[in-house]
């Protein structure tokens, strides 16, 4: 179906920030700074005080969308239909708080790279029109004072959720959005003239009821509402799957040591059969083994971009891990070497390089994976074991065979 005799909104998942398509234009609901653009661009589609925005959601993009829509066009009717309680995920992001944005990426292409799925759309116009800097500068001026922490993470200063959600909520009351809860859009189709047939159910009784809306916010989030919505208006959908897990790995050796952390890894996903090269496959980063297999952020990072891979392939991969990336394959030769030399009478379960920076009963499973005797003293290990034992370190072979 061509989108381009109808108003649609797109979804913009667990974000504060929305765009609108219409008769093959682009429209935003952008920060103040470009309100007056924004403006008259909707003033080109000769708007009415009857034209009517319907939101499919109640969360963060559909609240915060509603009030932009309100706030670029006031005369427009917006309703937002909501099956819960508005707002509820966003009472309990960030352990309480409201992970509201990130506050490191004032650059739209290297904001972009960070998302798993999307990074190629996202690269284009909508962080231009409104990006993480107008998320800030808007909540603050609404009288939510905000900090960024360490890491990026934006909170409240007042580490509640509750100043996020007072503010859109009482903004969005100013603005004159009606907010509807305890229902649902079970379906959706488009009129002759050009706009939607909504069909909206009470949850707590029989009723269902009729609406016609010129414009069309879908911000159900994850729901497979949004995504029903979206199918029934003629768009193709790919099927979601299963994001952000660890990794099982069948291997009872690794297993029995479980708690056993690294700071620094270096962790690349391959699949059999496949000779592709996918640059965000590997990934650096601390990483934790669990009894079940691996796990940290450098895994997690490794699931999301690889989620629909390792779906396609039934959760079946080859994880080639490096335990020193910052150490050269012949530095880490010339190491051991020269600790061979140095305690040549010690057990090589006894001593081992402390720039490694591994604990010792991770350094046994290394020799044992490798076939080497521990209490072999250094004096009499061959230089090939060593290579070997160098190797391993560099590109240690787990076979994930399925998630957790």
């Amino acid at each position: 179906m061509s989108l381009t005799s109808h108003h649609f909104i797109h979804n913009f998942r667990n974000s504060f920030e929305a765009a609108i398509f219409t008769r093959n234009r682009w429209f935003s609901f952008p920060s103040a700074k470009k309100r007056g653009y924004a403006a008259a661009s909707i003033a080109t589609g000769q708007k009415t005080s009857e034209e009517q925005l319907v939101v499919v959601g109640g969360g963060a993009a559909g609240i915060y969308g509603s009030i932009r829509a309100k706030t670029i066009a006031p005369n427009l009717n917006v309703v937002v239909i909501e099956k819960g309680k508005p707002l509820s995920k966003v009472k309990i992001s960030g352990g309480g708080r409201c992970n509201v944005t990130n506050g490191h990426y004032g650059d739209k292409m290297v904001l972009a790279e960070n998302y798993p799925r999307g990074n190629k759309e996202l690269r284009g116009s909508f962080f231009s029109m409104h990006g993480p800097v107008d998320t800030m500068s808007w909540f603050s001026e609404h009288g939510v004072e905000l900090k960024t922490e360490d890491d990026g993470r934006v909170f409240p200063v007042s580490n509640s959720s509750s100043s996020i959600i007072d503010c859109l909520l009482r903004e969005a009351n100013q603005r004159g959005v009606s907010l509807q809860t305890g229902k649902v859009v079970t379906a959706a189709s488009t009129t002759e003239y050009g706009k939607f047939h909504l069909k909206i159910e009470k949850r707590t009784t029989d009723s269902v009821e009729y609406l016609e809306a010129d414009y069309l916010l879908i911000a159900s989030g994850s729901s497979r509402q949004g995504y029903a919505i979206a199918a029934q208006l003629g768009h193709s959908i790919l099927d979601p799957v299963p994001s952000l897990f660890t990794f099982k790995i069948d291997d009872p050796p690794l297993a029995e040591l479980s708690g056993v952390s690294f700071l620094k890894v270096k962790a690349k996903l391959k699949f059999e059969n496949s000779q592709r090269n996918i640059p965000q496959l590997t990934q650096v980063g601390p990483m934790l083994i669990t009894h079940w297999g691996l796990s940290g952020p450098v895994v997690l990072r490794l699931s999301a971009w690889g989620a629909p891979h390792l779906f396609y392939a039934d959760y079946k991969a080859i994880l080639l891990v490096d335990f020193t990336p910052d150490i050269h394959f012949e530095d880490l030769k010339f190491i051991l070497t020269r600790h061979k030399d140095q305690f040549a009478k010690q057990k090589l379960l006894n001593s081992f390089p402390s720039e490694f920076g591994l604990v010792k009963r991770f350094w046994k499973y290394i020799l044992d994976r490798e076939g080497v005797d521990g209490d072999t003293l250094w004096a009499s290990t061959s230089n090939n074991s060593l290579s070997s034992i160098a190797s391993l370190l560099k590109q240690c072979h787990f076979r994930v065979t399925g998630k957790v």
